[in-house]
């Protein structure tokens, strides 16, 4: 699991422009008691008392005793203290020392005890090593920046792509911190608007198509009448195509209204699940097992009985055989499963016949249909914040499992 530190990029940011600060304090502060300490020492620095004689050309001792240095300013010179041996006092001074370029060699000379290095003496001494310290800041902390501006350029020209219609653009997903979810949470959402829009595109084609044939049909009977009055066997072929067209619009506004959140769809009450398939089992002749009573769900009565209708039909329309539907209580959902002895579906293809107007290979043919009453059920099963599934019926067939929350 990643820290807590790789996770929030302000706490990287922050824990970076922190410690460059720290550091950068640390040393000025270093180097500002350096040259502090440095700079006192060199003021108040006094060597101890020294034995000085002063002798003239020929030798004579004409002042003998201790000889002090007094504080004074360096560019005032030196001075020095003498005390003769019978108590008198004496001064000695001596002139500030010229410029290094223009002193004599001095030999036997050396520098004074306690010197002051150039990097030492404030204000300025110090200024190079705040300018190494800000370089040092600045090129540490620069490939961190530019590494994370990359990241946000390449999210911001993904996002331009996509704004301009390539819709299959997606951006790399690189650590775990705010711009890695950001970039995960766009990859998502475009993936999600993709396949809405591929979906809707299908919509519109196969639609297209279903709406062609039955209307082709009905062309086709009405140019081979010529005016004559129309027989019982042709009126109903009229009317089963009417019907499917009804069908076929009704199924495609009802999916649009499904796929669009904020459209209302119904009024949400509680439903009783156990009534509802018992009306619907009556009406196709299926069998009902209800194990338990009072299987109330809050949801659209309507979108419910059209799911288990879907439901229903789709196992009369494969079955070769009886149709059990059987509700049972799941923890705190309600368990509504719709039974038949049709061929099966393949397990590779359990999830495609959700999709819309994806119907298996053959079954337009010998069954019907138009391939929109299972992606009805889904959709009604997400409304309701439930799932719907396909698994294998012991003995040959198929089940559709449709999970539903209970009503508390």
């Amino acid at each position: 699991m990643a820290n807590p530190f790789s996770r929030r990029l302000y706490l990287r940011i922050w824990l970076a422009v922190v410690g460059g600060v720290a550091v950068l304090t640390l040393v000025v502060g270093w180097a500002w008691r350096i040259a502090a300490e440095q700079n006192q020492n060199a003021q108040n620095f006094s060597p101890p008392s020294r034995e000085m004689v002063l002798r003239d050309g020929t030798g004579r001792v004409v002042l003998h005793g201790l000889a002090t240095r007094q504080p004074m300013p360096p560019s005032e010179g030196l001075e020095f203290r003498i005390e003769s041996a019978q108590g008198e006092a004496y001064v000695l001074q001596m002139a500030p020392r010229p410029p290094r370029a223009e002193r004599p060699g001095r030999p036997g000379g050396g520098p004074s005890p306690h010197p002051m290095t150039f990097w030492t003496r404030p204000p300025f001494g110090f200024v190079w090593m705040l300018a190494l310290v800000g370089i040092a800041v600045a090129a540490g902390v620069f490939p961190f920046i530019r590494r994370l501006t990359q990241r946000l350029e390449a999210l911001q020209r993904s996002v331009q792509r996509f704004g301009e219609g390539d819709l299959s653009v997606r951006v790399p997903e690189h650590g775990h911190d705010e711009v890695a979810d950001l970039a995960r949470q766009f990859n998502a959402a475009a993936g999600r608007i993709e396949t809405l829009v591929k979906s809707h595109k299908s919509l519109l084609a196969n639609a297209s198509h279903e709406l062609r044939s039955p209307l082709a049909r009905i062309r086709m009977g009405l140019e081979l009448m010529g005016g004559q009055q129309p027989s019982p066997a042709f009126r109903d072929e009229i009317l089963r195509n009417i019907a499917e067209l009804d069908q076929l619009v009704d199924e495609i506004l009802l999916a649009s209204r499904l796929d669009a959140r904020e459209a209302d769809v119904g009024t949400i009450e509680p439903v009783d699940l156990v009534g509802l398939a018992a009306e619907e089992c009556a009406r196709l002749g299926a069998d009902l097992d209800a194990g338990t009573e009072g299987l109330e769900v809050s949801g659209v009565s309507k979108l419910l009985r059209r799911a288990l209708r879907n439901l229903l039909e789709n196992a009369r329309r494969y079955s070769q055989g009886d149709i059990t539907v059987s509700l049972r209580r799941a923890g705190d959902s309600a368990e509504v499963r719709v039974c038949d002895r049709g061929p099966g579906v393949p397990p590779d293809q359990r999830e495609r016949i959700f999709e819309p107007f994806y119907r298996l290979p053959g079954a337009s043919e010998r069954s019907g249909g138009v391939g929109l009453g299972l992606a009805l059920v889904r959709s009604i099963a997400a409304r309701h914040h439930g799932t719907v599934h396909c698994v294998d019926h012991a003995g040959g067939g198929a089940c559709f499992v449709l999970r539903l929350p209970l009503r508390t």
